[in-house]
């Protein structure tokens, strides 16, 4: 389940979802700078797009917390903040936390048989590259616990709301810092705590996790300095 089948993306439609998709892209993957003011008209000529439709699609971004907007300044991508950071890392220590309990209670064998799967790709690109992709399997990792954790409302909460914010400070931190071996150790506790349907202990090892993933952070935010983020 990659990002985009985790959030149930729907596929393009309009020339707005595709330039909306094409600019969500750029955002995350730092073709478009953090913190850079957006020009209606050179990106509807870059583009080859209308005003309309370019608008229409910076709201879509604005709505993914990518964009903001301020009246009589204009729309910019959102800058890069250490606070912010931090508190998306709250956020997802106790969001997440309750995911994997209800994942614990909810999910299927099949869903649990493919969280196994999952962690057997982390384990066999930490052999080979002594790391492993988090823009990639690590985030199907949490995705595919919060999906089975059933709940329609926190599935959207953290998916729609949060997760874009996720991979756009993961990708300006990933060069930054690493602690794939330890991270697969705790995904590892995580999954055999669902697999026995233990929902309490799921819970508290998934905000050990996300608490230390912040710790992590804090401590190697420190030796980054801001132009390298």
């Amino acid at each position: 389940m990659a990002f985009a089948t985790a959030c149930k993306l729907q596929e393009p439609v309009t020339i707005a979802d595709k330039l909306f998709l094409d600019l969500r892209r750029a955002i995350l993957e730092g073709e478009l700078p953090a913190g850079k003011k957006i020009s209606e008209p050179e990106l509807a000529t870059a583009y080859g797009v209308s005003r309309g439709s370019l608008r229409e699609a910076i709201g879509k971004l604005e709505n993914c917390n990518l964009v903001t907007r301020k009246p009589n300044i204009g729309a910019r991508i959102i800058g890069f903040s250490t606070s912010q950071l931090m508190e998306i890392y709250q956020i997802r220590e106790a969001m997440e936390g309750m995911a994997a309990r209800l994942a614990a209670e909810n999910m299927a064998e099949d869903e649990v048989a493919r969280l196994r799967r999952i962690l057997e790709r982390h384990k066999a690109e930490i052999d080979q590259h002594h790391n492993y992709s988090q823009q990639d399997v690590d985030l199907d990792f949490h995705f595919s616990i919060i999906q089975g954790s059933k709940n329609s409302r926190l599935i959207r909460m953290l998916c729609q709301d949060l997760y874009d914010l996720v991979r756009f400070y993961r990708f300006r931190l990933k060069a930054s810092f690493n602690r794939s071996e330890q991270a697969f150790q705790e995904h590892n506790l995580i999954v055999a705590a669902i697999e026995r349907r233990d929902g309490e202990m799921a819970e508290t090892l998934m905000r050990h996790h996300i608490r230390a993933s912040r710790d992590y952070a804090c401590k190697m935010l420190d030796k980054v300095s801001p132009s390298e983020v």
